[in-house]
């Protein structure tokens, strides 16, 4: 009963979210718990394919690979631009939300809403890219980048997605930070962008997200197991940190003002 109740969540899911995507309002196509759903999902289906086929990861590897000259996109000037450009990118997107919120108090308009929204931002990047991704996935998996790898002229041993390994120290592949950085920028635009702007910035989002993350690619940075999960993975964190902030917000933010109050009034 319990699989057929959630298979059937995972098809409404997908069902309402491509019906909605087909009329152009991607940003409105599932609400966080079916978010967390897919992406939770979408993690067991990448993890059960590349574990079935580990080849894939090497072969995609391969096409930005050269025996004679290694992974030579890794010098490339405007790529090495586009990987510098992230942190550029975050920061822009959290300094513009927090811009428009001044603007909206100095006109006397609500902002409760687009401050909760600017708060979970913050905390997403921090727990999702910031302390699932950095400090647990790759400083304690071990898996060694494809430039480390004896397939592509380091030392080190390859490993298939989920095995742990001692082939790499510390900041190694599992799981790609460009990536899951790419996912919340996306993730927090479909947050902070003002609905007028979202037809046309969410486009422009994924796409440089998208880019952002393949890069890592070409610089034989990582795998492409690495990337596909780290944004499944993000999703997952930012979902349900949505729906905890966001969705059911009363659990949250009511002990924080009751506490704000006990503070005013001893004071």
């Amino acid at each position: 009963m319990i699989r057929i109740h959630t298979e059937g969540r995972i098809r409404s899911a997908l069902t309402r979210a491509v019906t909605l995507i087909l009329r152009q309002r991607p940003w409105r196509a599932v609400t966080a718990e079916e978010a967390a759903i897919l992406a939770a999902a979408a993690i067991v289906g990448l993890s059960v394919y590349f574990l079935m086929f580990p080849d894939v990861d090497i072969a995609v590897s391969r096409l930005f690979y050269r025996p004679d000259a290694g992974f030579t996109l890794a010098g490339n000037w405007v790529l090495r631009g586009l990987r510098k450009s992230s942190t550029f990118v975050m920061v822009l997107m959290l300094l513009g939300a927090a811009g428009r919120i001044v603007w909206r108090l100095n006109r006397g308009r609500t902002v409760r809403v687009r401050v909760r929204r600017l708060i979970f931002a913050i905390a997403a990047l921090a727990v999702g890219p910031g302390l699932v991704v950095n400090l647990v996935f790759k400083d304690l998996w071990g898996r060694a980048r494809p430039v480390q790898t004896d397939l592509f002229g380091g030392a080190g041993q390859f490993t298939p997605v989920w095995a742990p390994s001692d082939a790499c120290q510390t900041n190694c592949s599992f799981v790609s930070g460009e990536g899951s950085g790419a996912a919340w920028m996306v993730g927090a635009a479909m947050v902070l962008t003002p609905v007028a702007w979202r037809p046309w910035a969410l486009p422009l989002m994924a796409i440089y997200g998208f880019a952002l993350s393949m890069n890592r690619l070409a610089f034989g940075g990582h795998y492409l197991s690495d990337i596909l999960l780290s944004w499944a993975l993000t999703a997952v964190v930012m979902a349900a940190l949505y729906q905890l902030m966001c969705g059911a917000p009363y659990r949250v933010w009511a002990p924080i003002r009751r506490g704000v109050r006990a503070l005013s009034s001893s004071a």
